[in-house]
């Protein structure tokens, strides 16, 4: 996973993203599940009305990597151990952002 604060294109993009959220959980038809990032258009940041939600497969070039520590290995092991026990589905995008 990369950190928060990393700044990607996705698969189709034309605008660079930086993540903001990993494994945020989203109700769509009923049904809770997560995506492995949100994100914001960069340099804009963040608006609320304009998330990008994506996983780690949409993404095509990392561009620059966020800050990593020890506390950051430590969320990420608790969170993918919650996901490993298959609490929640995984949602898959239906359309590229932009």
């Amino acid at each position: 996973m990369l950190p928060i604060g990393s700044i990607v294109y996705l698969k189709e993009g034309r605008v660079k993203i930086m993540i903001e959220n990993r494994y945020p959980l989203v109700n769509i038809k009923d049904e809770q599940v997560y995506f492995d990032y949100t994100g914001s258009k960069y340099p804009e940041g963040l608006d609320p009305k304009q998330v990008v939600y994506f996983n780690r497969e949409n993404i095509d070039t990392v561009v620059f990597e966020g800050y990593r520590d020890e506390d950051d290995a430590r969320y990420l092991s608790v969170v993918e151990q919650k996901v490993s026990e298959g609490s929640f589905k995984k949602a898959e995008v239906t359309s590229p952002a932009s």
